[in-house]
């Protein structure tokens, strides 16, 4: 008979119910985000609550306020449970929740008045990256240390997963945030151009990998077996599916670069390996949906079985999705579209909320002390609202990619295009409304699941023992296990960025290009500050369509000074690489005032804010000092010369001159006073 241990669920409990209140936070700002898209006078004209503000905010609450909330809690439920012991170092364990609480309060309350990277899923400025990495490492130490005084000698395979989750987010979230710091507000990434690209979706991508499937993988090798009461289907398969997994993720970052400024080699290298995750992850969502062979007469009334089934047909089906959009050809269609919005919203809300959704509901009468939910009839509404909140947002998104690829692409009998850029968005509109829709219906549900989990029944003090099935494993050493799981996960990354940063001295300036003069950099990071990354590309693919467009296609000489890169992901707006000189100063001053008044049919926000505000010219000055530290070229006369040429300038000033120089020659020459298209 086993020993019965008495587990530390307090802080489980702590992280289960905040998880709750995060999922509510990042699904209410995600509405709102969608609303404004859908009608942009609910921006405010507020600059905390610009679209482009408040959609990080969005992203980092459900990544990291309620996934990684909960990843940390059900991580520390399982490692108990499956190692027969209490978790290692309480108070570091309860450091970890109140310090993790901390990073989600000190980003979601930072980023909105624009103190962010604005690099996707890391925008987070430096003295919180540092305060991560502490609260990171804490855990851990916590989740090792508990493995290391186990007493089963087996390490059970969900196990593996929360470590590969812990071991590869430390080095992920190391190497994309090396920055030099401006000030505590303020700072510059080590990497530009290229290789900042390359580094930030190897980043990007692989915060997918291990946060959003490693992480949660763990839990479902824990709570399926647990839900389905009867073993895993096969637990062999499940540790062939877990090396082939790490060792192939690490390598598809690349994807996301298609058809950019990347050397070709690079994004073949994405493309293929894309194609070969197909094998392990339709691998372990079989493994998990054949688990439930011989008990699904369970699932049509248990709410956290059809959680975790139906997550694991989403899981399937997003991971297909993701390995054919890798595909080059099909990639020239889906990307800088909605489908792509679709297919992270279908592994989002389809697979991880509904996994966490379901291990939540599992864990919690035992995390909590009760015998059961408050309510199952509330559960069984969660589920419904949840399911179709999720269809009417992907179907929506996936018809609005179909309709913007295809109207983008669209060309005459003379070969001449179509569709301006603009009647594209006038065509999705409607579907934007549907998206709003969708989400407010998952924004419900963890309404519900908030209310169910706070009118929760008496607490029983129960000793919390453990049912333990044992299943034979592979390794048993718990440090072995690390050093492999380390080693898998640099491999793919440091493959392919390594030769980018040996070669990145051979990335020559395009001719023109110099840096930013003072006016232009206080353009350009108040481009970065606002968002505008988040609607607006600077990245013209060489297809025919794109060239057509927007002119010639881009190179990796004209990013060459930019800090963060600005290639995009998403094109609400058009494409802006090759935008200077198309506009008057007065027309950009009317549209960034309000977009409306010179193109009606816009949904970009208004930023009037930019129009009372002066340029601080010492500020500039020592972001100039600062960036020469990274190495570009600024002498002292240049950066003595900024405050006079600073003076009286506004930032609605900076920007339109960063906008103006934006695929045109930047030699100082062409923008001295006076000088046709120079800032007036």
């Amino acid at each position: 008979m086993p020993q019965v241990e008495t587990y530390n669920d307090r802080v489980v409990r702590n992280f289960l119910l905040a998880a709750a209140v995060w999922g509510i936070v990042g699904t209410a700002v995600g509405v709102l985000a969608a609303a404004q898209l859908a009608w942009p006078a609910l921006n405010f004209d507020v600059p905390w609550l610009t679209f482009s503000r408040i959609r990080p905010n969005h992203t980092f609450g459900i990544i990291f306020g309620f996934g990684v909330t909960a990843l940390m809690g059900t991580c520390y439920y399982v490692v108990q449970r499956t190692g027969h012991t209490r978790l290692a170092f309480g108070r570091l364990a309860t450091f970890t929740f109140w310090g993790w609480q901390l990073v989600i309060v000190l980003a979601m309350s930072t980023m909105p008045f624009g103190f962010t990277q604005s690099k996707e899923y890391a925008e987070p400025e430096w003295p919180i990256d540092l305060l991560i990495a502490v609260v990171w490492v804490s855990f851990g130490i916590v989740f090792f240390g508990t493995i290391a005084r186990r007493r089963i000698q087996h390490i059970y395979v969900a196990n593996w997963y929360y470590a590969a989750l812990i071991i590869a987010v430390a080095l992920l979230h190391i190497v994309n945030n090396l920055v030099l710091p401006v000030s505590l507000t303020k700072s510059y990434p080590i990497y530009s151009g290229v290789v900042d690209a390359i580094v930030q979706w190897w980043y990007g991508h692989n915060a997918v990998a291990f946060v959003l499937t490693a992480g949660f993988l763990g839990m479902m090798f824990y709570f399926v077996p647990r839900q389905a009461q009867q073993p895993l289907w096969s637990y062999r398969f499940s540790i062939v599916n877990f090396w082939a997994l790490i060792s192939v993720y690490m390598w598809a970052g690349s994807h996301h670069l298609l058809y950019t400024a990347l050397p070709d080699w690079v994004q073949s290298v994405g493309m293929v390996f894309s194609l070969i995750l197909l094998m392990p992850s339709f691998g372990t969502a079989a493994n998990g949906l054949l688990t439930f062979n011989g008990s699904w007469h369970r699932v049509p009334t248990d709410p956290a079985a059809k959680f975790m089934v139906m997550s694991l047909v989403f899981y399937a089906a997003s991971t297909f999705e993701g390995s054919m959009m890798a595909i080059k050809s099909v990639n020239s269609f889906t990307h800088y579209t909605d489908w792509t919005v679709a297919h992270v919203h279908s592994g989002a809300i389809g697979w991880v909320a509904m996994i966490t959704i379901g291990s939540l509901y599992a864990m919690a009468p035992r995390a909590l002390g009760v015998p059961a939910m408050h309510s199952r009839k509330a559960m069984e509404l969660h589920f419904w609202m949840h399911v179709i909140g999720l269809l009417v947002y992907i179907v929506a998104m996936w018809l609005s990619g179909a309709v913007t690829g295809t109207m983008w692409r669209s060309t005459g009998a003379d070969g001449s295009l179509t569709y301006a850029f603009i009647e594209s968005l006038q065509a999705i509109m409607p579907l934007y409304v549907m998206r709003f829709f969708g989400g407010l219906f998952v924004f419900g549900g963890m309404v519900v699941m908030a209310w169910n989990l706070w009118r929760r029944p008496e607490r029983h003090t129960t000793t919390m023992g453990l049912r333990y099935q044992h299943f034979e494993a592979i390794e048993k050493h718990a440090v072995l296990l690390a050093v492999l799981i380390a080693f898998m996960v640099s491999l793919g990354g440091l493959s392919e960025i390594t030769p980018l940063f040996a070669n990145a001295n051979s990335v020559k300036p395009a001719p023109g290009v110099v840096p930013y003069d003072p006016l232009r950099l206080a353009g350009k990071d108040i481009y970065v500050r606002e968002g505008c990354y988040l609607c607006h590309s600077q990245m013209i693919r060489a297809q025919r369509f794109e060239t057509q467009r927007y002119g010639p296609h881009s190179v990796a000489g004209e990013s060459v000074y930019d800090r963060p890169f600005q290639w995009g992901s998403k094109r609400t707006g058009p494409d802006l690489a090759r935008v200077g000189g198309k506009f008057s100063d007065e027309w950009h001053r009317i549209h960034m005032k309000n977009p409306r008044d010179v193109v009606p049919e816009s949904n970009m926000p208004g930023y009037p804010w930019l129009l009372a505000r002066n340029l601080d010219a010492e500020d500039v000055a020592h972001r100039m000092r600062t960036l020469r530290r990274l190495g570009d070229p600024y002498s002292d006369e240049q950066i003595a010369s900024a405050p006079q040429v600073l003076r009286g300038k506004t930032e609605m000033d900076a920007l339109i001159a960063y906008l103006q120089g934006l695929g045109v020659s930047q030699e100082p020459a062409a923008t001295a006073p006076g000088a046709p298209g120079a800032p007036q």
